[in-house]
């Protein structure tokens, strides 16, 4: 299994090559690791605690440092980098937030900015873009100190700092982790929508295996001893884990798991004949999930749901197609 391809021809964005980290006692917390990221490309590192997942993101912005390997950056070794200044060009987002409690948040997102020369107006106007961006209203909230905001809205303003040197790496430790399982979810689709408008390079660690079937383009599921257990998107992950460690980890519920990544396909529709808009519920989208679909179906109490393609209905979907969809995604 070739767990370093990127998917096309376009030199990745970070590349690892036989990263390594073994500490003086011996512990070895990362092994021999070769993963490669595209750009504009989200990745996730998921796994049980212990096993390197955490480490790995340390290491490519040298807060940790390797003990082998090379770690590149679009093409440069940032082993050869001042650290402090690799670190100002990519964002990095933890669990903890790490917002300065005796700044504003306005400031607490000037931050970046302002080490690197801009003037204040210009870092200022940045700060209240993003704010924006991450559904915070300046006027209301540029003023406030971190302990008047609740834990969602200061991990909004983590994202927007480390966002705020529009840098091309985001790496984000458990960012959602430390928030309610509602909040969890809403900052999880907030960050989806902000990485289809800004196309960053993400590297994300969770623990959870289904925030990482939710958020990544693909998956790094690590195992025990920091060794790459499988590489691959959510689809292939559930449909064909690597080995019985990877099978493990992704639970009895994978069934479950693949409807939120098994996209709908015309071949699996049935024709409106006979069916008017009035005999369906409401419609979805030809690009909803398997997932979708069944929600709606059980929401409106109907054995089918009408597929729109923009305005146009184009068929109907019933628990047979849904069926045969999920055979289908299992047999690519």
């Amino acid at each position: 299994m070739d767990v370093t391809a990127t998917g096309s021809d376009v030199p990745p964005m970070i590349r690892l090559s036989g990263v390594g980290k073994t500490y003086e006692d011996g512990t070895v917390a990362v092994h021999e690791l070769d993963l490669e990221v595209a750009a504009g490309e989200l990745v996730v590192l998921v796994g049980p605690s212990g096993c390197g997942k955490s480490t790995t993101l340390k290491m490519i912005n040298r807060l940790i440092e390797p003990t082998t390997g090379t770690i590149e950056i679009d093409g440069q070794d940032v082993t050869r980098s001042d650290p402090v200044q690799l670190r100002r060009g990519i964002g990095y987002v933890i669990q903890q937030v790490g917002l300065f409690p005796h700044q504003s948040i306005e400031t607490n997102v000037m931050t970046v900015p302002l080490l690197y020369g801009e003037s204040k107006a210009t870092a200022r106007d940045r700060a209240h873009t993003l704010m924006n961006l991450v559904g915070l209203e300046p006027a209301t909230y540029a003023g406030r100190y971190p302990h008047q905001l609740s834990g969602g809205q200061r991990q909004r303003v983590g994202v927007a700092r480390a966002l705020a040197a529009d840098p091309p790496v985001l790496l984000m430790d458990e960012p959602f982790g430390a928030v309610d399982p509602v909040v969890r979810v809403r900052l999880q689709d907030e960050f989806l929508r902000l990485q289809q408008e800004l196309g960053k390079t993400v590297v994300l660690v969770t623990h959870d295996i289904d925030e990482a079937v939710k958020m990544g383009d693909r998956v790094a599921v690590f195992a025990a001893g920091g060794r790459l257990a499988q590489y691959a998107t959510p689809a292939e992950l559930l449909a064909r884990p690597a080995d019985e460690v990877v099978s493990d980890f992704v639970g009895s519920t994978s069934g479950l798991r693949r409807l939120s990544v098994t996209p709908l396909a015309l071949e699996h529709l049935e024709p409106m004949d006979g069916v008017s808009a009035g005999d369906l519920g409401a419609a979805i989208d030809l690009d909803s999930t398997l997932e979708q679909a069944l929600a709606v179906m059980l929401r409106d109490d109907r054995p089918m749901v009408g597929v729109k393609d923009g305005a146009r209905f184009v068929g109907v979907l019933t628990p047979l197609g849904v069926h045969q969809a999920l055979r289908a995604s299992l047999a690519e």
